[in-house]
Order: C-alpha cells, then sequence, then structure tokens
C-alpha cells in the first residue's frame, strides 16, 4: 500500500494525505508557520495509537462477547525532551458497558498490546528516502 502526499497548490503549507481511497488535509499549526488547515504529522502519529488501541479494544470485545457500548481513548503528548531521544505519549481510556472489573483488566491488557503501540516500541523501522523518477505532475 502506499500513501501519498501533495502540495494543494503552490502557496501555502497544506497538503493532502490520500490512504486507500481516504483523503485528509495536513498541515503545519499557526506557531509552526501553517494555517492549520488540518492535522500536523506528530498529530497523526498520535491519532494512529489512540485509533489503534480504540479498534483493538472494540474488536477484541466483539470477539469475546464483552458487552462494550462505547470506547474513547485520549492521547496527550509531552514532546519537550523529543529532541533528546524521549516522546511520551500517555493514553487514558474510557469504556462504556456493563463491564466486570475482570473484563476491564482484560481490555486494558489488549490495549497496551495494539500494533500501533508495538510498532512504536517493540520494531525497529528502517527509512529509506529518495527521488522519485520525473517531477511531480
Amino acid at each position: 500500500m502506499t500513501v501519498t502526499v501533495r502540495r494543494n497548490g503552490s502557496s501555502g503549507t497544506a497538503h493532502t494525505l490520500q490512504i486507500r481511497g481516504h483523503a485528509i488535509t495536513v498541515d503545519a499549526s499557526v506557531a509552526g508557520g501553517g494555517a492549520d488547515a488540518g492535522p500536523e504529522p506528530h498529530d497523526l502519529y498520535d491519532a494512529a495509537l489512540a485509533a489503534c488501541k480504540a479498534l483493538t479494544m472494540l474488536l477484541y470485545a466483539q470477539r469475546r462477547g464483552i458487552p462494550v457500548e462505547d470506547i474513547q481513548v485520549d492521547v496527550d503528548r509531552d514532546a519537550s525532551q523529543e529532541r533528546q531521544g524521549t516522546y511520551r505519549l500517555s493514553a487514558r481510556l474510557q469504556v462504556g458497558g456493563a463491564l466486570s472489573d475482570a473484563q476491564r483488566d482484560e481490555l486494558l491488557r489488549v490495549a497496551g498490546k495494539c500494533p500501533v503501540h508495538k510498532l512504536m516500541t517493540e520494531v525497529k523501522t528502517e527509512i529509506e528516502t529518495g527521488w522519485a523518477d520525473g517531477p511531480a505532475a
């Protein structure tokens, strides 16, 4: 699968992120020199963790018959030490439904094992950056 980001026009900082049939506007914040027309890349990184935890818990609960009615995942970032090598994310979960303490504990454990959490903490990511053939169309 290819993810594509293309600048929106020839001025400003907004870009369109294309994933399969989905288009998302991304931009730098006003403080970062943009117009805040969409989330910044760091926002998307953090959002990937929140979305993965929510979907992982829901799909697990559905397979196990755990009566989940609602899920909310809030992720807060502390990027104050990012340049020193530490990027901190804090995820807080809210799950609605008639759940026992054991089911809540089970969902908390599952949320900690979501694929993006593992990707961010356990997997070595290798990135190769190079030129595509030809100029941007």
